[in-house]
């Protein structure tokens, strides 16, 4: 085991392994199954990705240049040096990374959300539409919630290529009654809110299938692996401020469950 970390007696198993897409001297990007989280937080650590780049590479330096939700999967850049810690990690503070995420949310009418604006983009369609509201989040509150105010988080959403049906097998038993109809849909941050694309999708009365926080909190036992969060990280771009390259990195997880 890499000297320094700490032992975490009796810690669940998460029984998902991420893919290695990417690596060189400098960084390590991952593939990053639903139910894993980035870095540890909570009952969390040796079952995080971090710490399993960690020990696999017997480097102690990894250090995330970014995060996802432990519910979101897709594709994370490590730094391995830390010299290249910040070089990267201001890539992401400073807006200089595109991101682009798929899920699976409701094929229904948008409903008005009660704060912030809907912009078309293309008039008359609905989509794509550029979505602006302030978010919050509060430390000990597990919900982040739109508030009025100076507006502090973008989202352009556009509509997937390809509709998905749920099997009403899989519906069956949920707290709540789900359509029956989902569709695909490409979301594009233009900020990092917490819990960001989450917040504004909901807002739409479009929730993300699988979310066990919007619009209402589920408590799903930890080892619960039934309904993932039918959202993905699917590309990052940037232009690698080492070498000047242009980079691109596309994760390979399947949204829908199986």
């Amino acid at each position: 085991m890499v000297q320094g970390h700490r032992w975490v007696g009796d810690e669940p198993e998460i029984p998902f392994e991420y893919d290695i897409v990417y690596e060189d001297s400098g960084i390590i990007v991952i593939d990053k199954p639903h139910f894993l989280a980035t870095t540890p937080r909570g009952m969390w650590y040796r079952q995080t990705a971090l710490i399993r780049l960690r020990e696999q590479f017997g480097e102690p330096d990894i250090t995330p240049a970014h995060r996802l939700d432990r519910s979101t999967a897709g594709i994370v850049v490590f730094t391995r040096k830390p010299r290249l810690r910040k070089t990267y990690q201001m890539l992401f503070q400073k807006h200089m990374v595109t991101k682009t995420y798929e899920c699976l949310a409701p094929c229904v009418p948008i409903a008005r959300p009660r704060f912030g604006t809907i912009t078309r983009l293309d008039p008359p369609a609905v989509f794509p539409l550029l979505r602006r509201s302030r978010i919050v989040k509060r430390r000990g509150i597990l919900q982040a919630y739109e508030e009025p105010g100076e507006m502090n988080a973008e989202t352009v959403i556009r509509l997937g290529d390809v509709d998905a049906d749920v099997d009403a097998g899989v519906a069956a038993g949920t707290p709540r009654a789900w359509p029956m109809r989902y569709r695909r849909y490409v979301l594009e941050p233009r900020t990092g809110k917490t819990h960001q694309l989450r917040v504004h999708m909901n807002a739409l009365d479009l929730p993300i299938a699988g979310d066990e926080l919007y619009p209402s909190i589920q408590n799903r036992a930890y080892d619960d692996f039934s309904q993932p969060l039918q959202l993905v990280a699917r590309s990052l771009e940037f232009i690698d401020p080492i070498t000047d390259e242009p980079r691109r990195f596309v994760s390979r997880v399947e949204l829908g469950w199986g």
